[in-house]
């Protein structure tokens, strides 16, 4: 089923009809080994958010002795939160707990994210009677062991729907897990509209009327590309005398382009951030948004630049290109390739009219990728999986295990 023919269940304060809303009064369980703050972790917080909002109850597993980023960030919006700690990735111990937790919470249908959840969450929810779905962010890291690619298809053959948030992505996992293209939906995770009624990073970074500014989103690994942002940078140092860079993140790879930064000359126009939250106030200052990743599927941050009404550079991996309409609304350029996103950065700095049309067509392309569109689609799969007389859940009918038994049966597993 495509995404564009499947179900889609509008939202809202009241949804009028049993059928309008099958959601509704139902308790779903959204599964993930960590607690952020990366791609899927923030995608799960809107997801559940959202239909917290839209009338359903959720409860959150996920993985404890991180940062807590999810339990803060779903602070306030009636979303239950319960951590765990996962010694390894395939436990039956933990797939039993699981299980316990899901009928503990009298859950209807549990959602997994990313290899080690869906592994588990799909033996969990069998063992309950209750549908599953997981959805795969990106990354490939099952796919060199064999073990690990039986795990996650006997996951897929246990689930009601597999998803990626990618058509790349989906192609992968079907040819990885031998599983046909009808059974994996591609439903793009969905950004929301960035407030941006200022911004203090200019001041912050002490720039002038007549600096430009080009900013990234993204952790310092090297699959994020960066590198090769900075000797962008440098090879325009000539021509744009006046270029800042500034990438919000943080990683592994910070001191190295620091000083990379200053071998090349261009240390004091290089702006790495941190971690930071506040992405539209760090848009609101760009005069472009660049994504020099090696490899993704569909990131957050170009989705958020581009209903910023950003102008963007962007490699052409993964989504990015049909994001990007093949060109049409943003600058594309190959991956690894620091001529070519000196020469598409070129192209946006020195012609203001172009950049403000690909700004607006960015803008016009996002509305596809909104969190809206995001949870109408999973509404859309949920209701399919979910069982159609009166969408009855057999564990509301059970009595509820007190949090110290489920506790104790899993210290004896």
């Amino acid at each position: 089923m495509s995404v564009n023919h499947m179900q889609t269940l509008t939202l809202g304060s009241t949804l009028p009809g049993a059928r309008a809303a099958p959601l509704s009064g139902l308790r779903l369980a959204h599964l993930i080994e960590s607690d952020g703050p990366g791609g899927a972790e923030r995608m799960l917080a809107s997801l559940a958010g959202e239909l917290q909002a839209a009338g359903a109850e959720n409860v959150v597993i996920a993985g404890a002795g991180g940062e807590g980023w999810l339990a803060r960030e779903l602070q306030g919006t009636g979303v239950q939160v319960e951590p765990f700690r996962l010694d390894r990735s395939i436990s039956p111990g933990f797939a039993r707990w699981l299980a316990l937790t899901l009928r503990r919470h009298r859950v209807a249908l549990a959602h997994s994210h990313e290899f080690a959840m869906a592994v588990c969450g799909a033996w969990a929810a069998r063992g309950v009677g209750v549908p599953h779905l997981f959805t795969m962010h990106g990354g490939r890291y099952y796919a060199h062991r064999l073990r690990r690619r039986v795990a996650l298809r006997l996951a897929g053959a246990l689930s009601g729907a597999v998803v990626a948030v990618s058509q790349t992505l989906a192609r992968q996992l079907g040819r990885d897990l031998w599983i046909p293209a009808s059974r994996i939906l591609t439903i793009p995770n969905g950004a929301r509209r960035a407030r941006m009624t200022g911004s203090s990073l200019r001041t912050e970074l002490k720039l002038g009327v007549s600096d430009q500014l080009a900013v990234a989103v993204g952790n310092l690994y090297p699959v994020k590309g960066h590198a090769y942002l900075v000797e962008a940078l440098a090879l325009l140092a000539g021509r744009f005398p006046r270029l800042h860079v500034a990438i919000a993140g943080r990683g592994e790879l910070e001191e190295l382009l620091r000083n990379r930064a200053y071998a090349l000359h261009v240390g004091n126009r290089l702006h790495l951030l941190g971690l930071r939250s506040d992405i539209g106030n760090l848009l609101a200052a760009a005069d472009v948004f660049v994504l020099p990743s090696l490899s993704e599927g569909l990131p957050l941050a170009l989705l958020e630049a581009m209903l910023a009404g950003r102008a963007v550079v962007a490699t052409t991996v993964g989504d990015v290109p049909a994001a990007l309409g093949g060109g049409r609304a943003g600058m594309l350029v190959p991956p690894a390739d620091a001529e070519a996103l000196a020469a598409g950065l070129t192209e946006i700095l020195s012609d203001p009219a172009r950049a403000r049309r690909l700004s607006g067509a960015a803008l016009a392309a996002a509305q596809e990728f909104t969190v809206r569109r995001m949870v109408e689609r999973y509404i859309g799969v949920y209701a399919r999986l979910l069982p159609t007389a009166g969408f009855a859940n057999p564990l509301l009918e059970s009595p509820e295990i007190p949090p110290g038994e489920a506790a104790v049966r899993r210290e004896r597993a």
